[in-house]
């Protein structure tokens, strides 16, 4: 790999290591406030509220200034809203300025990945990409769980949230020295009109297009079902085991550990031309969901919750590899990269909002995620139908044209 490349693996690895303990350190923040659970939820959804709101103009700003450049920048806003928390901003809005640079993070870091790699690397790239992303959560949410343990908590949130500050400033030294790859696109019209319609068009392009809508359908659901899955794994530690907030983020961990394992499976064996291959993977962690809810202790379900995670990035990673691939042959680096984080993270805020309406209509935990689990399964059987038929209709449309030309 590309010497950038891997400058731009540790800068992504960093500021994502600070996201993730942040929001361990937020939700104990919201339990030292007295503020009922259902608000946990909530912070992932201000987090992601931008990536939606915004991606007709992140898409273009990527394109139109240096990548590794708006970065530092994105990055130094997250470190204005970890400051909101200190001063103290309530954590929710604290944290939607956190997420306001995440989402303008995103397309610049998966669309210079598009530009310093070259296709034939791409599943390799995203390989390392998904790995570094779930070791950020893995070590991320253990080293939250330790900055809410009984020793730091002693020592106030305060301290924790300055430590999570220098992570950023470490993060920003890193993106500084990402090098420009040089790409340039046309200028974007900077008009709210005229992007919302630019990015609306691109939207429809990707989706209808065989490979890159069945590809983002997969993706989709994928990252929502992540958004939900990090906070019911919370829930189901405290709830079911018996668990406290800092041994419960642990648990996290373990989910995350198996999605490197997965994700480095995927890299390594899968290449970009078989990537459809692994749908039935998802069929797979709709049923592991499922079984992991009505388990009470930890002896069983360490290997779910590990096995869970290893099938995810099974799935994820050859469906994110056809995906930018896609995307990039039919649209721009940075728009393809905001047209994907548009319709992922309107997944993300859908089922979380769904998620925390839920919990707080005290729907037991059990049927919720045994439910969860069924939808999910069921999604991936009717994408692996509809990629049935798009097959049937290719050969069909090849026996035609060859009986044409004879």
């Amino acid at each position: 790999m590309p010497r950038g490349f891997l400058l731009l693996i540790a800068a992504q690895f960093t500021s994502a290591l600070a996201d993730n303990a942040l929001l361990i350190v937020a939700i104990a923040l919201l339990q030292q406030q007295g503020l009922p659970g259902w608000w946990a939820p909530l912070l992932k959804f201000s987090f992601t509220l931008s990536y939606v709101l915004l991606a007709p103009v992140v898409g273009p700003l990527a394109d139109a200034l240096p990548k590794a450049r708006l970065m530092a920048w994105m990055n130094a806003l997250k470190m204005l809203g970890l400051g909101g928390m200190l001063l103290p901003l309530h954590p929710v809005a604290a944290y939607a300025v956190v997420g306001l640079g995440a989402a303008g993070y995103a397309p610049a870091k998966y669309g210079l990945v598009t530009e310093l790699v070259p296709p034939h690397q791409l599943v390799a790239a995203n390989g390392w990409i998904e790995v570094s992303i779930v070791c950020a959560a893995l070590l991320g949410t253990v080293l939250g769980g330790g900055l809410v343990s009984p020793t730091m908590l002693s020592l106030g949130l305060q301290v924790s949230l300055g430590l999570l500050l220098g992570l950023y400033g470490l993060a920003a030294v890193l993106q500084w020295g990402v090098p420009d790859s040089g790409a340039r696109y046309p200028k974007a019209v900077w008009h709210p009109l005229a992007l919302s319609a630019d990015f609306w068009r691109a939207n429809l392009r990707l989706w209808r297009d065989a490979a890159g809508g069945l590809s983002l359908s997969v993706t989709t659901l994928f990252w929502g079902v992540g958004g939900v899955l990090q906070f019911a794994v919370l829930r189901w530690a405290t709830e079911r085991v018996g668990l406290g907030l800092d041994r419960a983020a642990y648990l996290q961990a373990v989910v995350a550990l198996g999605v490197v394992a997965g994700a480095s499976l995927a890299g390594r064996f899968v290449p970009l031309h078989r990537a459809m291959r692994v749908l039935p993977a998802g069929v797979a962690l709709g049923g592991l969901i499922a079984a992991v809810a009505p388990l009470t202790t930890l002896g069983p379900a360490l290997p779910l919750l590990v096995l869970t995670g290893a099938v995810g990035g099974i799935l994820v990673v050859p469906m994110n590899a056809l995906l930018q691939h896609r995307g990039h042959q039919l649209l721009t680096a940075g728009r393809s990269i905001a047209v994907q984080g548009f319709n992922e993270n309107l997944s993300v805020l859908t089922m979380l909002g769904v998620y925390a309406g839920l919990h707080a209509l005290a729907l037991p935990l059990v049927p919720l995620m045994m439910g969860f689990g069924g939808l999910i399964a069921a999604f991936m059987l009717v994408l692996m139908a509809r990629r049935r038929a798009l097959r049937r209709q290719a050969r069909l449309g090849a026996v035609c044209s060859g009986a044409g030309q004879r």
